[in-house]
């Protein structure tokens, strides 16, 4: 390469020698050009050999020089195009953005109430919406109510999943929880509510954050399961509830320690959770309920 441009040198520089000399021949005037090559002539050697330097550097670091394709095919063309759709495509739907909440944080305030089936979460809320103004919404109240509702079209569906001791799809705990809290606020009842017995799985925690509000705290009622059997299967003489069976309520502890559990460890991550030992009389639980409450909401009331 590099004698290539010598000899390229070498032939400009001959061809100006001959041109001189056959000046001085043919002529008797005094010849006003240089024995020394033009500029423009030095230039293009000069970028000559920076092209011969740089097609070195890449041949040995396994590298070719690049050369611009004249043409494309048809195929080519349209692949090219599917290409840049799809790249456009993949662009929207990673900026979609998130549901934007029913309700901000700053006018709605919402507690997940907790526990294990019998643990007394009903009892506590009671005692918190007389003395601090809290709406009591239970998920399980709204699922029954709705389950007797007539014309529902959830009615048989909830039902059985209550009957066997599941967890009713979300999407249906949702819209009827997101519904009670809209009623609640146009009659005036208030905007602080204690959700009692939701979330009970993780998909659900986050589905109601990203569509409801998202929470402000975590009341976790913490209950042996010998406690809460005896105390549901007294309640199951007369409440009437299809779950108040001991093979239901079985399928609930085992449910509840699956599903639930993951719930309370992702929120103290958080640092939103509150645990409530609940195997003590109900006054005494009460009064650790009040003291966190007078904490977090006195000044609010």
């Amino acid at each position: 390469m590099f004698r290539n441009i010598v000899r390229s040198s070498n032939k400009l520089a001959l061809a100006n020698a001959k041109r001189n000399a056959s000046h001085r021949l043919y002529s008797t005037a005094p010849s006003n050009k240089s024995n020394k090559p033009s500029v423009p002539a030095m230039l293009a050697v000069a970028s000559m050999g920076f092209a011969a330097y740089y097609q070195i550097v890449q041949s040995r670091e396994g590298k070719t020089m690049p050369r611009r394709k004249e043409f494309t095919t048809p195929q080519e063309e349209e692949a090219l195009r599917q290409k840049k759709l799809a790249e456009v495509k993949a662009k929207r739907e990673a900026q979609q953005l998130k549901p934007i909440p029913a309700f901000s944080p700053e006018e709605v305030t919402v507690v997940f109430v907790l526990g294990g089936p019998g643990a007394g979460k009903g009892t506590q809320c009671e005692n918190l919406t007389k003395d601090y103004g809290f709406v009591h919404l239970s998920a399980g109240d709204l699922l029954r109510a709705e389950q007797k509702r007539e014309g529902s079209k959830y009615g048989e569906l909830i039902n059985n999943y209550i009957k066997d001791g599941l967890i009713v799809p979300m999407e249906v705990t949702i819209a009827l929880l997101e519904q009670a809290m809209k009623e609640a606020m146009k009659e005036g009842k208030g905007s602080r509510f204690l959700i009692d017995g939701f979330p009970r799985k993780m998909d659900q925690a986050i589905k109601f954050e990203e569509v409801v509000v998202p929470s402000k705290l975590v009341l976790f009622f913490e209950c042996p399961e010998e406690v809460m059997l005896k105390r549901l299967l007294k309640r199951g003489e007369n409440s009437g509830r299809v779950d108040d069976n001991i093979e239901s309520i079985r399928k609930r502890f085992v449910v509840f320690t699956e599903t639930s559990m993951p719930v309370i460890d992702a929120y103290e991550k958080q640092d939103k959770v509150k645990k409530i030992s609940c195997d003590q009389p109900v006054d005494q639980v009460y009064q650790h309920v009040k003291s966190i409450f007078d904490d977090l909401f006195s000044e609010k009331k």
